[in-house]
């Protein structure tokens, strides 16, 4: 019989990949969770993690295999505590949210602090950053991404399409050779992301729609992009729900230079039954569906649910 609490010092482990952070996020001594390890290696008769000083613990095979299993005990530990207890029907809670820099930056937060408003009691996380969230290692309860996850036990709704233009400052239009066709723009620089660390193959439209583009300056993050871009020196692909916010920054070839991508929403399955994250879910639906325009660069405000 394999025993809840144990399995509680697997995850963190796993999850964290050194016996020190696990440590800290159970509160307990790192010798406890090495003891807790050992023995429940011991009881499997089954070498869980590789170790290693610069790597950290890394799961085997079988450790890849109870992984799985822990978490789904996991989730219905999780999920039956909050039913039973009420927690989970009620309009309370905490909830976080992790979403692409970007949209997470100028969309989501807007949005997120709309909805505190109006469900005080319920708390939020955002976490805009520069790659995937892993929801398997509680990274986030809701991802908004660029790309649909492929496997795991996620509810998973394509959220919207968005938009993405070729933009630069007035100024830097008026210093430089005149643009009126696509093959103008080998007289100009761009701004792009540094494409040994994209984190997705979805981000590397420059390279796809400007093959012999002149890129000056890289960034992993397109807020950094975006900043550049006002400064008038070179020409960058954005989102529309950045760049149509900002008078500064006016669309090239508007009619021409036209990216589409999609941003995708999930949750783990268990946690979609709870009552504050199908709220959240369901009004995040509807509020990307109401900044629709603004997404597709037809509108830079943004616009609220009565």
């Amino acid at each position: 019989m394999l025993d809840w609490d144990s399995l509680r010092y697997f995850l963190e482990v796993a999850r964290t990949q050194r016996v020190s952070a696990a440590a800290r996020k159970l509160g307990v001594e790192h010798t406890t969770v090495s003891r807790r390890i050992r023995a429940l290696e011991a009881e499997l008769d089954s070498l869980l993690f590789e170790k290693s000083r610069n790597t950290g613990f890394l799961l085997t095979e079988d450790g890849h295999r109870l992984f799985v299993y822990a978490e789904q005990m996991e989730s219905a530990v999780h999920t039956a505590r909050e039913n039973l207890s009420g927690i989970g029907q009620a309009l309370s809670g905490h909830l976080r949210i992790g979403a692409t820099e970007g949209f997470g930056s100028y969309v989501l937060t807007p949005l997120a602090a709309d909805f505190q408003r109006r469900y005080p009691h319920i708390t939020l996380d955002i976490l805009p950053v520069p790659r995937f969230v892993s929801l398997s290692k509680r990274e986030a309860d809701l991802a908004i991404t660029i790309e649909r996850p492929q496997r795991g036990p996620y509810v998973c709704t394509k959220l919207c399409d968005y938009t993405l233009r070729l933009y630069g400052t007035p100024g830097y239009l008026a210093d430089h050779a005149p643009i009126t066709r696509r093959t103008d723009l080998t007289e100009h620089t761009f701004i792009g992301y540094v494409d040994e660390l994209l984190f997705s193959e979805r981000l590397r439209y420059l390279e796809d729609l400007l093959p012999e583009s002149r890129v000056v300056l890289r960034s992993t993050s397109v807020i950094a992009q975006y900043h550049a871009a006002l400064q008038g020196r070179s020409l960058a692909i954005l989102p529309c729900f950045i760049a149509a916010q900002d008078p500064r920054l006016v669309p090239v070839l508007e009619n021409e230079i036209t990216i589409t991508r999609s941003f995708w929403m999930y949750c783990h399955e268990d946690l979609h039954k709870l009552k504050r994250m199908a709220i959240l879910w369901d009004f995040m639906r509807k509020s990307v569906m109401r900044n629709a325009k603004l997404l597709a660069g037809k509108q830079g405000v943004m616009r609220y649910l009565p």
